[in-house]
């Protein structure tokens, strides 16, 4: 079954098409000397328990210690001799893998990729090894205050939802891990009817859909049970006073304060736009209400940061700011203030058309590669299961209006119920 979407601007005209297996193929022809291919797996940390947490990370790692048909090592080194490049990535919600090669070389190494990613082989040596690979990584990340804040304030967000966990997982966890669970998490997980193949660049379409589904069909030895459902657990309710958590970090030269709020996710992704232009008014840019009031104008913070983050189940509004720790009531205080102006006053149309101006700037660059777009498809299929989305986002967002914002922001956003993390230097 082959469609082609018919409600996109002119930038993108992908085929979608579905094999019996259950596998969704996303293909686009773009005059560029390149091609990309990104598998996307509807798997990432969110799916598992506690007692595994880290374990679609690790294993996105092992996917590149071989196969029966490619020994360790091997798939790498074919890919570097054609000059190729290959990558991956693990989030809550997915992981996806991509290669980028030249059109003439996609015929050989598309393949190889399927195979690594279908059939990972996970030696118990390899894995032992690779092991302490992960550990060291997170140790590092540890060892990075930016990333010890942004976890500190997820576990404040998220109470009970995956979402409060880190993807990389505890060190304590991933010591335990055996080879044999991690070869039961991907027969599970690694199906066909759970993975979106996106292939982008300067071949013809069908050509594309035959080489993927040809690798598909040689490759995927079948499963004989289904896919689980991800997760369905009940979303978190709003806060409904203010949650503080402090913590004294000696690696620290200036204190880091973060506030957050539980929106809407992906599964409402109608909720999510009118949130993505209140973050954009809040601290995209030096013309911003939190950038030009409290680092241009009073001084208080070196940097401020918003965005809204949405996860599939569950979003994030998240504001953060570096300051010093005696101005952190301050900071604190007016961006409460902020936010109480948005839900009392209309937005300009000015900031407005800004934030229009932007997005529609940002999508134009976003959509230039072949990786570009294989990332935009692979995400919004495998988040939403929908494309038009993903075409269709900056009228989205030109569509949200002054009083949509207000709304939002009364609705999502209160300046006196939100989680707060503090972290302050010794």
């Amino acid at each position: 079954m082959t469609s082609t979407l018919s409600k996109f601007p002119r930038l993108n005209a992908p085929k979608v098409h579905q094999l019996p297996n259950g596998l969704t193929i996303i293909v686009e022809q773009m005059p560029v000397e390149a091609m990309n291919l990104n598998l996307w797996i509807n798997v990432g940390s969110a799916v598992e328990s506690d007692d595994i947490n880290g374990m679609a990370h690790f294993l996105e790692h092992m996917i590149f210690k071989g196969t029966e048909r490619l020994g360790s090592g091997e798939f790498e080194r074919q890919i570097e001799e054609r000059g190729a490049v290959t990558n991956a990535a693990t989030s809550h919600d997915y992981t996806h893998y991509y290669i980028t090669t030249a059109p003439k070389d996609f015929a050989a190494l598309a393949p190889l990729q399927i195979d690594v990613v279908l059939n990972a082989s996970i030696p118990d040596d390899a894995f032992e090894r690779e092991r302490l690979v992960v550990l060291e990584e997170i140790r590092r990340s540890e060892d990075n205050p930016r990333r010890r804040t942004f976890r500190r304030a997820m576990e404040t967000a998220y109470a009970e939802l995956p979402y409060r966990r880190p993807v990389l997982g505890p060190e304590l966890v991933i010591s335990q891990l055996t080879a044999q669970q991690m070869r039961d998490f991907h027969q599970t997980w690694y199906q066909p009817q759970s993975m979106t193949a996106v292939a982008v660049g300067n071949l013809p379409e069908e050509e594309l859909i035959e080489i993927i589904a040809e690798g598909f069909t040689q490759h995927h030895i079948t499963s004989q049970s289904p896919v689980p459902s991800p997760y369905s657990p009940n979303l978190e309710p709003a806060f409904t006073e203010i949650v503080r958590r402090e913590f004294i970090d000696e690696s620290l030269q200036q204190a880091r304060l973060v506030m957050v709020w539980r929106v809407p996710g992906m599964n409402h992704l109608e909720k999510t736009y009118a949130l993505d232009v209140l973050a954009a008014i809040l601290a995209h840019g030096r013309t911003s209400r939190l950038v030009q009031d409290l680092r241009e104008e009073r001084g208080l913070v070196t940097s401020i940061a918003v965005s809204n983050m949405s996860n599939r189940l569950q979003g994030t509004f998240y504001i953060s700011a570096k300051c010093a720790v005696e101005n952190l009531p301050e900071v604190e205080a007016a961006i409460a203030h902020h936010i109480r102006r948005l839900q009392s006053e209309l937005v300009t149309d000015k900031e407005i058309a800004r934030v229009h101006k932007r997005v529609a700037n940002r999508f134009i660059f976003g959509n230039e590669t072949p990786s570009d777009r294989t990332g935009l498809y692979g995400y919004y299929h495998s988040l939403v299961g929908d494309l038009e989305p993903a075409f269709n986002y900056p009228a989205y967002i030109q569509a949200q209006a002054a009083k949509d914002l207000l709304l939002a922001a009364n609705q999502y956003l209160c300046p006196e119920a939100y989680g707060v993390v503090v972290l302050k230097p010794a």
